[in-house]
């Protein structure tokens, strides 16, 4: 992705910002929009309404229903043959990552242009039917992703709603150390150092000031399977772990961790993180912490499908399909531990605005699709901070909706067909 192929798409993004523009002023004036299609799924009770209508004024919905109000002069927009649903929620995603070598990317391409891209990922996202998303660290680029959401909010371009962490934070020689390089070239971590628990609060006081909304923290690294086992290697202490979410609490703040497997995701449940993203390996102690205490497992599954197909060599391809085989029956276990769940898809490696195969490889490896739908809406919500606004389609939440053909309980792999997109009232795809 270099410069011949970021330029037409910034013409594509001018148009489409142009589109936005003239759909915002629309919204602006409150006027009354009804949604009419085939079917409505309510997601938290699992029920699908024939026909399914809502009511949209300005930004916010105020009626659902098989047959909602139709105000005088009401734009009336019949989607036919589909099923209107919430917007999806992708809480773990990498918007300055495309395709390719992923640590050449922070040493050949400037912040700025990763910026530009990190646009053009966003819109991509959110025409596919993400309306809000997390993204879980810049790779490099800071805080960055600050611009980004602000710009998104102000609609000046299109995107999902989104929670940023700035830069991730790391040990020195950890997980994102560009630790095969040449020492003497003094190639940058793509994360923020934090050796102790003073450095670990310094960090996210300067995320915070740089407008993080949450705090992402590398907990494990490397990941190892060898005779069918898997392991990893811990970077922080429960102690240090306890530290930086003190921290992070007396901001506000919450803090996630990548983190693969023990000991490290059983430092992270016990120290009170808000979910642990991957969790390849959870030991019987730390799935019963992370039920007691509601912390989310983010699987990511498709990131770790795309290598197993995607790397170079086959014997990397080997190792990943292995890791993608231990995860599988590792995840089946969490279910049965009643570990709650929530959708996130480590989109960027792989091409953004195809995310939506996580929720089918959920199902997949043993997740009913209607569990699935609310681990990605009403776990998605919480996760981000804002259940009772995003997740479902109630009077009061922000008019973030879908539609796609078919029944998304019965095909999940209808989610990869969205037809229409609304978020906060302002239709961006019809």
């Amino acid at each position: 992705m270099k410069k011949l192929r970021v330029f037409p798409a910034l013409i594509t993004l001018t148009l489409a910002c142009a589109l936005i523009s003239s759909a915002q002023s629309q919204t602006d004036s409150a006027h009354a929009i009804v949604l009419h299609a085939a079917r409505l799924l309510d997601v938290e009770n699992g029920r699908i309404s024939k026909p399914g209508e809502v009511l949209v004024q300005g930004e916010r919905i105020v009626e659902v229903g098989s047959k909602v109000a139709h105000p005088a002069g009401a734009e009336i927009i019949d989607l036919g043959d589909s099923t209107l649903l919430p917007g999806l929620i992708d809480a773990h995603v990498h918007l300055f990552l495309h395709p390719g070598a992923e640590d050449l990317q922070t040493v050949e391409e400037s912040v700025p242009q990763r910026t530009i891209v990190a646009t053009l990922a966003a819109r991509a996202d959110l025409m596919a039917g993400f309306t809000a998303e997390r993204d879980m660290g810049t790779e490099g680029a800071g805080s960055a992703d600050t611009a980004v959401r602000n710009a998104i909010d102000q609609g000046l371009v299109p995107g999902p709603r989104l929670r940023i962490s700035g830069n991730a934070i790391d040990i020195l020689g950890g997980h994102e150390d560009a630790n095969r390089y040449n020492p003497a070239q003094h190639v940058l971590s793509n994360a923020t150092y934090a050796n102790n628990p003073a450095e670990l609060v310094t960090a996210i006081r300067e995320q915070v000031k740089e407008g993080a909304d949450f705090i992402k923290i590398y907990e494990t690294g490397p990941d190892i399977v060898r005779d069918g086992r898997f392991s990893t290697t811990y970077q922080y202490t429960e102690a240090e772990l306890k530290a930086a979410i003190e921290e992070a609490a007396r901001s506000g703040k919450r803090v996630a961790v990548h983190a693969t497997g023990e000991p490290g995701t059983l430092y992270a449940a016990r120290a009170g993180v808000v979910s642990i993203d991957h969790a390849n390996q959870l030991s019987d102690e730390t799935m019963r912490l992370m039920r007691d205490k509601q912390i989310f497992a983010v699987p990511t599954f498709t990131i770790f499908e795309y290598f197993s197909e995607h790397n170079d060599s086959a014997e990397q391809r080997a190792h990943d399909r292995q890791m993608l085989d231990l995860h599988a029956i590792e995840f089946r276990k969490q279910l049965a531990a009643g570990v709650p769940m929530a959708v996130g898809s480590d989109v960027g490696p792989f091409p953004h605005g195809t995310q939506a195969r996580d929720l089918e490889l959920m199902v997949k490896y043993g997740m009913p699709p209607l569990a699935t739908l609310q681990a990605d809406l009403l776990n998605g919500a919480k996760l981000l901070g804002w259940q009772g606004q995003i997740g479902e389609l109630k009077p009061g939440y922000f008019a973030d909706v879908i539609a796609v053909p078919g029944d998304p309980i019965q095909d999940i792999t209808v989610l990869q067909k969205v037809s229409f997109v609304m978020k906060g009232g302002v239709v961006y795809r019809k």
